[in-house]
């Protein structure tokens, strides 16, 4: 298999990657995650506010269609969902935003509130309703653990709440997040679930491989979050780089003129055709790398190598 070269900096279109049927919408595998647009929850540092809505606007540009989001991705000058609808609206057809809901949102004072009846979900859509400037949700992930914490336990009377509102017309997907495979199992019992969005990468969370795969079985698109992550140095402000595999992912990307970053997008990808990544950015030359990292196709022996990296206990 020839080896191709991809230039960092140089920006691909989303489409590259291919694509995935979301009901009637054809979705590009590339997306994007806003969370970033924001600085980080925990310690906030805002990027520049026009900054973070020229990088939208170039991420739709460059043929990103799928936007990640929620209403609880706020700090006290920013607000995830407000600059979304400020950069886009009005938002083109094809375009697709995702956000979510759970049981523990995060009330106005940003510190998480206690368990939230199944029946309240619906104020958390319509929130999201109102700060993105629509008249329903395109797809709605039901968030069952808090941060990036997997939850556990019976998701069936807040999947049921939540398709009840699909049947009202405000959300047109259901999808599921920060789950195992026994939520995804027990959900799929009660009625169609869109997608998965889990945290996972090369070397984050691989107990769920086969989450993973069980996605694939049953048609459900499966998003990681944090693909990249705690990975490459400055990727996540305040975190401690993860140094697991990274000679053979700096190896790797010489090979293709590449950065790291990309080749852990590209092998994120290679996972599944139903595999959508949503890398997140307030950086313009980081999303056009992003982006381009859908056009890197790794060798059957590249992938090997990478498969055989030991993944770190998960965080």
């Amino acid at each position: 298999m020839t080896t191709n070269h991809i230039t960092a900096g140089t920006a691909g279109t989303a489409g590259t990657a291919g694509t995935w049927q979301l009901g009637e919408k054809q979705i590009n595998r590339i997306g994007f995650g806003a969370m970033r647009l924001i600085g980080n929850l925990s310690t906030p540092i805002a990027p520049d506010r026009e900054a973070a809505i020229a990088v939208l606007r170039r991420a739709v540009e460059l043929g990103v269609n799928h936007i990640d989001t929620a209403a609880i991705y706020f700090t006290p000058t920013r607000s995830a969902n407000e600059l979304i609808a400020t950069a886009l609206q009005p938002y083109d057809d094809d375009l697709v935003i995702a956000t979510k809901v759970g049981p523990t949102p995060r009330g106005r004072d940003g510190a998480w509130e206690s368990e939230t009846r199944p029946e309240r979900l619906r104020d958390q859509v319509e929130e999201n309703i109102r700060q993105l400037g629509l008249d329903h949700l395109d797809v709605v992930n039901l968030r069952w653990g808090v941060g990036r914490e997997r939850g556990t336990g019976s998701i069936a009377d807040h999947f049921g709440a939540l398709l009840d509102l699909r049947e009202a017309g405000l959300v047109e997907h259901v999808g599921l997040s920060n789950i195992g495979p026994e939520q995804l199992t027990e959900a799929l019992v009660i009625g169609p679930v869109a997608c998965v969005q889990n945290q996972y990468g090369l070397t984050t969370r691989r107990e769920d491989d086969a989450l993973l795969r069980l996605c694939g079985e049953h048609g459900v698109a499966f998003v990681p979050f944090n693909s990249i992550g705690a990975a490459v140095a400055g990727a996540v402000p305040g975190t401690v780089p993860d140094e697991t595999g990274r000679h053979v992912v700096e190896a790797i990307a010489e090979a293709h003129s590449a950065t790291p970053a990309q080749v852990r997008l590209a092998w994120t990808l290679h996972q599944g055709p139903h595999v959508l990544a949503i890398p997140g950015t307030a950086d313009p030359a980081h999303l056009a790398e992003n982006i381009a990292a859908g056009a890197l196709r790794l060798t059957d022996e590249e992938v090997d190598r990478l498969d055989a990296v030991s993944a770190p206990t998960a965080r």
